[in-house]
């Protein structure tokens, strides 16, 4: 059942499959392709949401399965959603817990009916069916909601694999029937392992089940980066050139525009809020480990040619003191370069798209390259 998209296409490259488009929601348009900060309990750790707009983040990611555990849906409901409740004006994308769930497998049992865990918090047993997926994040009142799936492992199976996609399949059709909050769109999850052709027919049958938009799920679970490409490769040319495409949990900078080449629109991934918080920071050169000794009397910014509000105020060697000082305000600056850099970077792959000049842009984004 084909409905209305909410996706517009401005541009392709000439020579890939990258693409410029822009996905309309509740709480604004979102400039495709997009990374999206994770803030997985109602807050992007270590900065404030008056930051992200600072940095125009149009969009984050919240965390279906830790805000239904804490502090619950039925509360932020009361605040008037998670909008309010954070005090976020842009839009916001939740997952459906489906990947927290696979990560605490030992906590966890998958049954037809749905998945049974216990919290990670106290032990105490909980359940969430497809049904209950849907109905946590219209509580939430996410702009995007995301079906509830199986992430199947890696290694797995042929068999294992099917038998794991076929019930994600058949919990797609009953997400798409709890779905009552129009208003609030809903993306299914392609599944499928490390084969090409069960990939293939997912996406083909969550396409006639009917959803707002697709997300590649299940990789970066253990596979080579090889492989990974090759299961985004082997996925997109099967997916609706009219609805956005959302790569799951993907994401160092290579990573991203490596995705973009292959046709996705969208991105989340924990990796800069983590890697900052751990003294990691990405620049227009490379990775930089900021508590290496060498930064210790460089007086000069984190990188030259970025203009976020750390670079433009404070000394690598400021931030290699309080990195080693643990100092909480070291978690707040190295956070705002990171996913500035990371905006900045998707802001950078937009205009090359729409100058038709990706695979200049990709070249020069390698040749810069250098390892600390």
């Amino acid at each position: 059942m084909k409905k209305e998209s909410i996706f517009t296409l401005h541009n392709r490259a000439s020579d890939c499959r990258a693409r410029r488009g822009e996905v309309k929601t509740g709480h604004g348009v979102v400039q495709t392709p997009v990374f999206m900060p994770v803030g997985t309990q109602g807050t992007v750790k270590a900065i404030t949401p008056e930051n992200l707009q600072e940095m125009s983040a149009g969009i984050i990611l919240g965390n279906t399965y830790h805000l239904y555990i804490r502090p619950g849906h039925e509360l932020i409901e009361r605040f008037g959603g998670l909008h309010k409740f954070m005090n976020w004006k842009g839009a916001i994308l939740t997952d459906s817990g489906g990947f927290q769930i696979f990560s605490l497998k030992e906590l966890a049992k998958i049954t037809e009916e749905g998945a049974a865990f216990r919290s990670h918090l106290d032990g105490a047993k909980l359940f969430l069916s497809p049904e209950d997926a849907v109905e946590v994040q219209q509580a939430l009142g996410s702009d995007i909601m995301m079906c509830l799936d199986t992430c199947i492992p890696f290694p797995a199976t042929e068999q294992e694999t099917i038998e794991s996609t076929n019930l994600t399949t058949r919990w797609a059709k009953r997400c798409r029937k709890a779905h009552t909050r129009r208003e609030q769109l809903l993306f299914g999850i392609v599944q499928g392992g490390m084969f090409p052709e069960l990939r293939k027919k997912h996406a083909e049958e969550l396409i006639d089940i009917g959803f707002d938009g697709y997300a590649i799920g299940g990789l970066s679970v253990g596979e080579d980066k090889e492989l990974m490409r090759e299961m985004v490769e082997a996925t997109t040319p099967h997916l609706p050139e009219d609805y956005p495409r959302y790569l799951m949990g993907v994401g160092t900078p290579s990573d991203l525009v490596e995705g973009v080449r292959r046709g996705v629109d969208m991105f989340d991934c924990v990796m800069p809020t983590r890697n900052a918080r751990n003294g990691t920071l990405f620049t227009s050169t490379g990775r930089v480990v900021i508590k290496n000794a060498r930064h210790r009397d460089d007086q000069g910014p984190l990188d030259e040619s970025c203009s976020c509000y750390t670079c433009r105020n404070y000394s690598r060697g400021y931030l290699h003191h309080l990195f080693k000082s643990r100092e909480i305000l070291s978690y707040h600056l190295n956070t705002i370069h990171n996913l500035h850099y990371y905006l900045h970077l998707m802001e950078t792959i937009r205009a090359a798209i729409e100058r038709d000049d990706f695979a200049q842009f990709r070249q020069d984004f390698y040749s810069k390259l250098e390892s600390e």
